[in-house]
C-alpha cells in the first residue's frame, strides 16, 4: 500500500469527489482507518473480515464523508506495491460498489484513470499504475453492475485493450478479463456496444491465442451475432475448423501448450475449440488432423500432456461413435507408451491425472453404455497383453449396476477367450529390441489373465453398487479357476459353461490361487451388503464377513467347493485322497453342528471357530499334506471345546494327555507361522475366545517361543515358512540365534578363523598342484614345460580356483540363509507377542498373568543386549509397550490372590533382587516397575486369613480414613519392607547402583504404607552414606516422604515429633562435616539439606513441636561465614529461607558505589559515532594542551577566555562546555569525563575514573568496531578547524616522543 502513511492526513488531489472534511473523518478514531490497513494484509481471512467490517460500518454510519474517503482510499490502494494488497482493495471496492448502487461507475472509472494515469506516471511506477487500472476494471466487473452500465462497460473494454500493450507486467490478464466480461454480457449488449470495438480483435483471431479464444467464446455465447456470413466477412471463412485453418490452429495450440505448461491444466481455449468443432460437425477433422497428425508430431512434453488432458476432458462431450474414435486413436496409444515409460522414472507421471478424468466422467455420466465403453476402452489399452489401467483402480465405484454387471461379464469372457485383436496393444522399446521371445502370444494371454483376476478381486473392495450376487459370482469364478478344471461344458455349473480357449497352466493356477486367498481376506472383513432391514441391523452391530441372512461368506464358498467335488464334469487341480475327502466332510459337518449351537451359546465364539475350521479346510486345496494333520487336531479340539463333558469337567485327572486348549494353542502357533494373512488374523480372533479357558500348560507353550534355553522337542516345533521356501524350525532354534546378542560377534570371529583355515588349505592345495607340474623345481631342471604339460597345469589350477569360488559362494549363501531365517524368527516372535498382548488385555484378572511377567522381562533384557538393527528395535519397542501399557498400567488386575500370597511375595523378592543386581539401569527400571505392579495387586486384594482391621472410635477420622483407603489387603508389609529396605540400603551405599531416586519416589508415592518402615533408613543414611551424592539423595527422598499427607495416618503424634527431631539432628550432623572450601559435589548435598531443613523448621514452627533448635542454630551461623554459600545465589537463597524460621533476616548490603557523577551522565548520554572513552583518556593531557587549556600549579584549568582563537566549538559559544553555562554560570564542568579539582560536592578524579571504567566495560564490545568519525561534544576540536600552529605542535610532540623512546632503548646498552 504505497504511501499510505501520507495518505491519511492529506486531502484528495484533483479529480473525482473531494472529501469535504478529511480531518473530521480522521479525527473519529483509528478503528475506521484500521479497516484499510487490514485490507492490505497478506492473510486472506484478515482481508475478508476487514471488508465485511468496513461495509457494516458504512451501512450503519451512513456518512457521506466516510463513503467518499473510502472510495478515495480504495482507488489509491489498487496500485499498491504489495501484491497481496491489490486484490484486497479491488474486492473491497467491488463490495462497496455493489452495496451502494447510487455511486456512478463512470465517476469511479474516471478516478481510477486519473489516479493511475499511465501517461503521466513516472517510469518506475508504471507497473503499479498498470495493475491499478487492471484491478479497477476487475472491481467494476465483480460488482455486478458493469454489464448494466453501457458507458462504463465500453470504457472498461477500451481500457483493457490499452492494457494489453503492457504484457511485460500484466501478461495475458487483460485479455482473459476481456473474455470473461464478454461472456457475461447479453447478446443485445454485445451486438450494440461491444461488437464494433472488438471487431478488430475478432478479425485477427488466428494471429494470437487470446484473440482466437475471444472468437470462440463469442461464437458459443452469441450465435445470433457471429453467424457464418459475418465470420466470413471477419476472417474469410464461415467456420473455424476447416482444412484451410488446420496449420494455423496447430501453431496456435502449440504456443498455448508451451506458454501454460506450468499450470498443469487444460487451457480453456483448447476445450472451447473442441466444443466449436463439435458444434460445426468437424470433430473427426479436428481430432485426426489437428490433434493426432498435428500436435502429436511435436515431440514435446507440454504438447503431449495437453493432448492427454484434451482426451480426458473430451470424454463427457462425445457420443458413442466419437468415443470409439478417440479410445482407439493415436492419443490413447501415445498415452499408454508414456505410462509405461514413466513407471520407474522420477519424472512427471500422468496416470493419476488421467484416472481423475475417468473418475469425473463416470461420476457425471448417466448412460451405462458410455460408461461401459470408456471402461472397456481403457481396459484394452495394453502393453504386451497387460492393460495400462491400474487393476486396483477405484473408478469402478461410480459405475451403475447395469454397467458394472456388463463389465464383469466382459472381463470373465476376456479371461476365458482372450481377444488380443480388440486390444490396442503396444510394446516398449526394450521389448521391441528383444524379438527373440518364442511364445509372445502365450505371454500376452498370461499377463492379461493375471490383470483380469486382480481387477475382479479389486471390484469386490471398491465398487459401491456391488450386491451379494455380484460378489459371490466373482468369488466362485476365482475359486473355480484356482483349484478346478472343467472336463467339458456343463450348464449346471456357471463357471463350466464356457471352456477356456487356451488351457490354464500351473503358473496361472498358482497366481489365481494367491489372488483368491486375498479375496477371502476381503470377504472376511466385508460389511454386510444390501439395503434390507436385516442388513442395516447387522451393520449397526459392526458385524463383518457375513451375508444379509447371517451366513459366513467362506461357508458359502465351502458349500460351492463341496458341490464341485461331487460333480463329474469338473476335476480338481490337486485331487483329494480318501483321507482328505473324509476330513473335508467331517469339517463341513462340524461347522453345521456349530451353527446349530450358535443361538444357544456365544455367537461370536462359534463364528470364530467356524471361520478357523473353514479357512484351514479351504487350504486343503493348496497344501494338502500339511493341512490334514492340522485340520484333524483342530476338529478334535473344537468337538471337545463345545462338548458338554468339557464344560462339566474343568480339571482333568489324567495330566499326561494334553487338553484341547493346549492342542488349540499349538495349532494357532503353527498357523501364525504360515504366510497367509487370513490365517494369522483368524488365529488371533480365535485366540480371543479361548483365552478364558487357557491353562498353565497352554500359556507355557506360548512362552516357550521366547525362551532361549528351551530344549528341542517335537512338541515345541513350529513351522516357519517363507513365501518361496518352507522351513521347519523348533522353538528353541527360533529363539537361540535371535535372542543372544553376543552370538553375532562370536559368529563373525569364527567366520574369520574359518576363512583363514580355508586360505591355508587352498594354499597347500595350490602348492601341490604346482609341484605336480614341476614348476617349483627350477633349480634342478632348467628345461621349460612343454605345451601339453602347461595345458594340464592350467586345467588343474582353473579347477582348483573354481572349487574355491564355489566354497566362497556357498558360505555367502549360507550366511544369507541364516540372515533370512533370523528375520523370519523375529517376525514369528512378533506375531506370537500379539497373543500375549491379547491375553493381558482380555484376561487381566487371570492369575496366569503372573507367569508372563518374568518371561517378558527376560525378553526385554535379551533385546537390550542384542543387535541394534531396525527389526530388533521395533521388536523391543513393541515388547516394552505391551509390558507398560497392557500389564503395569492396566486398571484391571487379579482379585483372587489370597491362595497365591506366598508365590507373589516370592516373585516380588526375585524381581527386586534382579533389579539390584542388574548393570543396566533401564532394564532395572522394568524389573522394579513389575514389583510395584505386584504390590498393587497384593494391596488391592482382601485377605481371607486375616480378620478385618477393627476400627477405632467413630470420632477418630484418621483411623477411619486409614481403614478405608490404606488397608494392606494381602500385602505382608513387614516382609516386603525388608525387601525394599535392602534395595534402599544398596542404593544409598553402593557406588554404581542401577536403582534410581525416581524408583523409590514412585514406591513411596503409590504406596504410602511403605513409608513408615523405610523412613528410618532414610534418616540414618543422611549421615551414614559414604558419598556426598548419596547423602543428597537421602535428604531428597526423606523430604518427599515427609511431604506425603498419608504418612501421618500411620504414625502417632509422638512418633511424628520424634521423626522430625531425629531428622533435624541428622541434617545438623551432615552440615557439620562441610569443609571450608565447599567442593562441587558438596553443593548439591548442601542444597538438598537446606531444602529438607527448611521443611523441618517450618513444620516445627507451624505445628509448635517440642524440638530443640539450639544446635542447628549454631551450625547454621557458622555456615554464614563460608564464602562459598554467599557466592552461590541458590545456596544463599536457601540458607536465608532456613534462617527465617530462626528469626534471622538477611542483612541489606550497602551500596559501595557512589552516586553517578556528571561524567557518568555524559557517558550515559553519549551519542553514537563518537570516539570511545578508552581512546580519549590515554591522551587526555595532550588533548588539553592542544586545545590551549593548560592546568595551573594548583590543578585548576585556565579560563575559557584564555583559549586560543579557532578552537571554540559551537557548544563553547552556547555555554555548554566545562567552565559554566548560560543558565548555570557557576556550575563546574568536566574535562574528558573527569571532574575538575576543587569542584565542591562533585567526586574527585579517581572516583570519576571508577565510574567511567564501569561504563567503558559495558560498551567495550560496541566501541570495538566503531570508528571515531566525530569529536566529543566539548573536549575535541573538529579537524577542519584545527589551526596550523596546533598541527605543527602535534607533529613536534610526536617527534619528541619518538626520540625519548630511542634514548630509553639505548640506555641499558650503554650501562652494560
Amino acid at each position: 500500500m504505497a504511501g499510505m502513511e501520507e495518505m491519511e492526513p492529506r486531502e484528495q488531489r484533483g479529480g473525482g469527489a473531494a472529501v469535504t472534511d478529511p480531518r473530521g473523518v480522521l479525527r473519529q478514531g483509528r478503528a475506521f482507518l484500521d479497516f484499510f490497513w487490514d485490507i492490505a494484509k497478506p492473510e486472506q481471512e484478515v482481508r475478508l473480515a476487514a471488508t465485511e467490517n468496513l461495509l457494516r460500518h458504512l451501512r450503519e454510519g451512513k456518512k457521506d464523508d466516510e463513503l467518499k474517503y473510502t472510495l478515495k482510499r480504495l482507488v489509491e490502494g489498487l496500485g499498491a506495491t504489495r501484491e497481496a494488497a491489490r486484490p484486497g482493495f479491488s474486492l473491497a471496492l467491488a463490495q462497496v460498489l455493489q452495496a451502494f448502487e447510487e455511486i456512478p461507475l463512470c465517476s469511479i472509472l474516471e478516478q481510477i484513470k486519473e489516479k493511475h494515469n499511465l501517461e503521466k506516471v513516472k517510469k518506475k511506477l508504471v507497473r503499479n499504475a498498470a495493475f491499478g487500472n487492471f484491478f479497477g476494471v476487475m472491481a467494476l466487473f465483480q460488482s455486478g453492475r458493469l454489464v448494466k452500465d453501457h458507458k462504463a462497460l465500453l470504457e472498461s473494454i477500451q481500457l483493457l485493450q490499452q492494457l494489453t500493450n503492457h504484457q511485460t507486467h500484466l501478461r495475458d490478464l487483460p485479455r482473459k478479463t476481456l473474455i470473461d466480461i464478454t461472456s457475461e454480457v447479453p447478446e443485445t449488449v454485445f451486438q450494440e456496444v461491444l461488437f464494433d470495438i472488438l471487431q478488430g480483435d475478432l478479425s485477427s483471431a488466428f494471429t494470437s491465442p487470446e484473440n482466437l479464444h475471444l472468437l470462440l467464446v463469442g461464437m458459443q455465447k452469441f450465435p445470433g451475432v457471429l453467424k457464418p456470413k459475418k465470420l466470413k466477412k471477419l476472417f474469410g471463412s464461415p467456420t473455424v475448423v476447416n482444412e484451410d485453418n488446420i496449420s494455423r490452429l496447430v501453431e496456435l495450440l502449440k504456443s498455448v501448450a508451451k506458454s501454460e505448461k506450468e499450470e498443469k491444466k487444460l487451457p480453456s481455449v483448447v476445450l472451447d475449440l473442441l466444443q466449436v468443432a463439435l458444434k460445426e460437425g468437424a470433430f473427426e477433422l479436428f481430432w485426426n488432423e489437428v490433434v493426432e497428425n498435428g500436435l502429436l508430431k511435436e515431440k514435446s512434453g507440454p504438447v503431449s500432456y495437453m493432448c492427454y488432458r484434451l482426451l480426458g476432458s473430451a470424454l463427457p462431450l462425445l457420443s458413442m461413435e466419437q468415443l470409439q474414435v478417440v479410445l482407439k486413436g493415436k492419443v490413447m496409444l501415445h498415452y499408454g507408451e508414456h505410462v509405461v515409460a514413466t513407471q520407474s522414472a522420477q519424472g512427471f507421471k500422468f496416470a493419476a491425472e488421467m484416472e481423475g478424468y475417468i473418475d469425473t466422467f463416470l461420476r457425471g455420466c448417466d448412460d451405462p453404455e458410455r460408461q461401459l465403453a470408456v471402461m472397456m476402452g481403457f481396459s484394452t489399452l495394453t502393453n504386451q497383453g497387460r492393460p495400462v489401467l491400474l487393476s486396483a483402480s477405484r473408478v469402478v465405484r461410480h459405475l451403475q449396476a447395469v454397467a458394472l454387471q456388463k463389465y464383469i461379464c466382459w472381463l470373465k469372457d476376456m479371461f476365458l477367450r482372450p481377444d488380443l485383436d480388440c486390444c490396442l496393444d503396444f510394446s516398449s522399446n526394450r521389448r521391441k529390441q528383444n524379438r527373440e521371445n518364442a511364445d509372445i502370444a502365450q505371454q500376452k494371454t498370461a499377463r492379461l489373465r493375471k490383470w483380469i483376476i486382480h481387477r475382479l478381486v479389486s471390484i469386490t473392495e471398491s465398487a459401491t453398487r456391488r450386491e451379494e450376487s455380484v460378489v459371490m459370482d466373482i468369488a466362485r469364478f476365482c475359486f473355480f479357476h484356482a483349484f478346478f478344471v472343467a472336463k467339458k461344458k456343463n450348464s449346471q455349473i456357471a463357471e463350466a459353461r464356457v471352456l477356456p480357449s487356451e488351457p490354464l497352466n500351473e503358473r496361472d493356477h498358482t497366481e489365481i490361487e494367491n489372488y483368491f486367498f486375498g479375496l477371502l481376506q476381503t470377504l472376511n472383513s466385508l460389511p454386510v451388503l444390501g439395503n434390507a432391514a436385516e442388513a442395516a441391523a447387522l451393520r449397526q452391530k459392526h458385524i463383518h464377513g457375513v451375508t444379509a441372512d447371517g451366513k459366513l461368506w467362506i461357508f458359502l464358498l465351502a458349500e460351492y467347493a463341496n458341490k464341485l467335488l461331487s460333480s463329474e464334469h469338473v476335476k480338481a487341480v490337486k485331487p483329494f485322497t480318501e483321507e482328505q475327502r473324509d476330513i473335508w466332510e467331517r469339517t463341513l459337518q462340524s461347522v453345521k453342528n456349530l451353527q446349530k449351537k450358535e443361538n444357544r451359546s456365544d455367537s461370536a465364539k462359534v463364528g470364530a471357530f467356524q471361520q478357523l475350521l473353514l479357512s484351514v479346510a479351504i487350504h486343503l486345496f493348496k497344501n494338502q499334506s500339511e493341512t490334514v494333520d492340522v485340520l484333524s487336531d483342530l476338529l478334535n479340539c473344537t468337538e471337545r471345546a463345545f462338548s458338554k463333558e468339557a464344560k462339566k469337567k474343568k480339571k482333568k485327572t489324567d495330566n499326561s494327555e494334553p487338553g484341547w486348549v493346549e492342542v488349540m494353542v499349538e495349532i494357532l502357533l503353527s498357523l501364525l507361522a504360515q504366510p497367509s494373512l487370513l490365517l494369522r488374523r483368524i488365529s488371533k480372533s480365535v485366540f480371543v475366545y479361548i483365552c478364558p479357558n487357557l491353562t498353565k500348560r497352554g500359556l507355557q507353550l506360548i512362552l516357550d517361543v521366547f525362551d532361549p534355553n528351551q530344549e528341542q522337542n517335537e512338541e515345541s516345533a513350529v513351522v516357519v515358512m517363507e513365501e518361496s521356501n518352507k522351513k521347519t524350525k523348533s522353538a528353541q532354534d527360533t529363539d537361540e540365534e535371535g535372542s543372544e546378542g553376543s552370538s553375532d560377534d562370536d559368529d563373525t570371529d569364527s567366520g574369520d578363523e574359518e576363512n583363514e583355515e580355508v586360505d591355508d588349505n587352498f594354499r597347500s592345495q595350490l602348492m601341490k598342484v604346482l609341484q605336480a607340474g614341476n614348476t617349483l623345481e627350477g633349480d634342478k631342471s632348467d628345461e621349460e614345460l612343454d605345451d601339453e604339460a602347461m595345458m594340464a597345469l592350467d586345467k588343474n589350477i582353473s579347477a582348483l580356483f573354481a572349487e574355491q569360488q564355489k566354497r566362497i559362494q556357498a558360505k555367502k549363501d549360507e550366511k544369507d540363509r541364516m540372515r533370512k531365517e533370523k528375520i523370519l524368527r523375529r517376525d514369528f516372535k512378533a506375531k506370537v507377542l500379539d497373543l500375549i498382548d491379547v491375553f493381558l488385555v482380555k484376561q487381566a484378572e487371570n492369575p496366569l498373568v503372573f507367569d508372563i511377567i518374568e518371561p517378558l522381562l527376560q525378553l526385554i533384557e535379551q533385546c537390550m543386549s542384542s543387535d541394534s538393527d531396525k527389526q530388533e528395535v521395533d521388536f523391543l519397542q513393541k515388547t516394552a509397550s505391551i509390558f507398560k501399557n497392557s500389564l503395569c498400567r492396566s486398571k484391571q488386575y487379579c482379585k483372587s490372590v489370597a491362595s497365591l500370597q506366598e508365590d507373589v511375595h516370592a516373585l516380588v523378592q526375585r524381581l527386586v533382587k534382579k533389579a539390584c543386581k542388574h548393570t543396566d539401569s533401564a532394564v532395572a527400571l522394568y524389573y522394579f516397575s513389575a514389583s510395584l505392579y505386584l504390590l498393587k495387586v497384593l494391596k488391592g486384594n482382601t485377605s481371607s486369613t486375616l480378620p478385618p482391621p477393627e476400627p477405632k472410635k467413630q470420632s477418630d477420622s484418621r483411623a477411619q480414613q486409614a481403614s478405608q483407603h490404606l488397608d494392606p489387603g494381602c500385602l505382608n508389609v513387614k516382609e516386603v519392607a525388608v525387601i525394599y529396605q535392602q534395595a534402599l540400603t544398596q542404593f544409598l551405599s553402593k557406588r554404581n547402583s542401577p536403582l534410581t531416586c525416581s524408583m523409590f519416589h514412585d514406591l513411596f508415592k503409590r504406596f504410602p504404607i511403605m513409608c513408615k518402615p523405610l523412613v528410618d533408613t532414610l534418616v540414618e543414611f543422611i549421615t551414614a552414606a559414604a558419598r556426598q551424592h548419596q547423602q543428597a539423595m537421602a535428604c531428597l527422598l526423606l523430604h518427599r516422604v515427609l511431604l506425603l499427607h498419608e504418612l501421618k495416618l500411620f504414625v502417632t503424634e509422638e512418633e511424628w515429633e520424634d521423626l522430625i527431631s531425629r531428622s533435624i539432628s541428622q541434617v545438623t550432623e551432615c552440615l557439620k562435616t562441610l569443609g571450608k572450601p565447599i567442593m562441587k559435589a558438596e553443593k548439591d548435598k548442601v542444597a538438598k539439606s537446606l531444602e529438607l531443613l527448611n521443611f523441618l523448621l517450618k513444620t516445627v514452627t507451624g505445628q509448635k513441636l517440642n524440638v530443640k533448635l539450639t544446635e542447628v542454630e549454631k551450625v547454621l551461623l557458622t555456615l554464614n561465614q563460608l564464602e562459598d554459600i554467599g557466592n552461590s545465589p541458590r545456596l544463599d537463597s536457601l540458607y536465608w529461607n532456613v534462617m527465617r524460621w530462626l528469626n534471622y533476616t538477611k542483612p541489606k548490603k550497602e551500596k559501595t558505589a557512589s552516586k553517578p557523577t556528571q561524567g557518568a551522565e555524559l557517558l550515559k548520554r553519549k551519542k553514537k559515532g563518537f570516539l570511545p572513552e578508552t581512546k580519549k583518556r590515554k591522551n587526555r593531557k595532550k588533548g588539553i594542551q592542544e586545545n590551549g587549556v593548560a592546568a595551573g600549579e594548583d590543578g585548576e584549568p585556565a579560563a575559557p577566555e584564555e583559549q586560543p582563537l579557532g578552537t571554540e566549538t559551537p557548544k563553547h559559544r552556547k555555554g555548554l562546555m566545562p567552565g559554566g553555562s548560560k543558565k548555570h554560570p557557576n556550575r563546574v564542568g568536566r574535562e574528558n569525563g573527569v571532574a575538575k579539582a576543587g569542584s565542591g560536592d562533585l567526586p574527585t578524579a579517581d572516583e570519576g575514573d571508577a565510574v567511567a571504567d564501569k561504563k567503558k566495560k559495558k560498551r567495550k564490545r560496541k566501541n570495538r568496531k566503531r570508528k571515531g568519525a566525530a569529536d566529543n561534544e566539548a573536549e575535541q576540536v573538529p579537524a577542519a578547524k584545527k589551526t596550523k600552529g596546533n598541527v605543527v605542535q602535534e607533529t613536534q610532540q610526536k617527534r619528541d616522543k619518538g626520540k625519548k623512546k630511542r634514548k630509553e632503548k639505548q640506555a641499558p646498552v650503554l650501562q652494560d
